[in-house]
């Protein structure tokens, strides 16, 4: 199950998995951009292992990753509980 989490003003999406087997959870970032389409990455958690970077820039990819950071508590706890839709009850 993929879970939104998070749209920026750039429609920037940050969505995440459940937590999978392994005790990880995958994050994607996704901006879409005019000439190449999409420009996404992906992160798991707890890790911060990154792969798939795609039309990020080194700066973009570290911005993200840093945010990601920031969160993590709250994303690791949303894939355990049915995402921040179910958490917050919206």
């Amino acid at each position: 199950m993929i879970y939104p989490f998070m749209t920026f003003e750039d429609d920037t999406e940050i969505t995440h998995t459940e937590m999978l087997p392994n005790g990880e959870v995958k994050v994607y970032v996704e901006t879409p951009d005019e000439k190449d389409g999409f420009h996404s990455l992906v992160c798991y958690l707890p890790s911060y292992r990154i792969e798939a970077v795609k039309g990020y820039t080194m700066q973009e990819v570290e911005r993200y990753v840093s945010f990601i950071k920031k969160v993590a508590n709250l994303i690791i706890e949303f894939s355990q509980t049915g995402g921040f839709n179910h958490a917050s009850a919206v």
